[in-house]
């Protein structure tokens, strides 16, 4: 059995420079996933922006129609009574 208790490792570095080294790559690799998310949260409040705007018109279409319905139906009472 060897003398040495512990396992030659091939890189020169220092053990704090590898934890600092480790950090940095955990740090880019946070950054990236933030950037990802943000993304797809630029992309959630698109498509959302883009439903309201489409069931706001719907709305429009359907209180349109409702109004239509309503003079169609005063039109109609007024023929019954006359």
């Amino acid at each position: 059995m060897s003398e040495e208790t512990t396992q030659h490792i091939p890189d020169p570095r220092s053990f704090e420079e590898r934890v600092f080294a480790r950090f940095d790559d955990m740090d880019r690799r946070f950054d990236g996933l933030e950037a990802r998310v943000e993304k797809i949260g630029i992309a959630w409040e698109r498509r959302d922006n883009k439903e309201k705007l489409m069931w706001e018109r719907l709305l429009a279409e359907i209180l349109k129609v409702h109004r239509q319905l309503d003079e169609i139906g005063e039109t109609v009472q007024e023929i019954i009574r006359n």
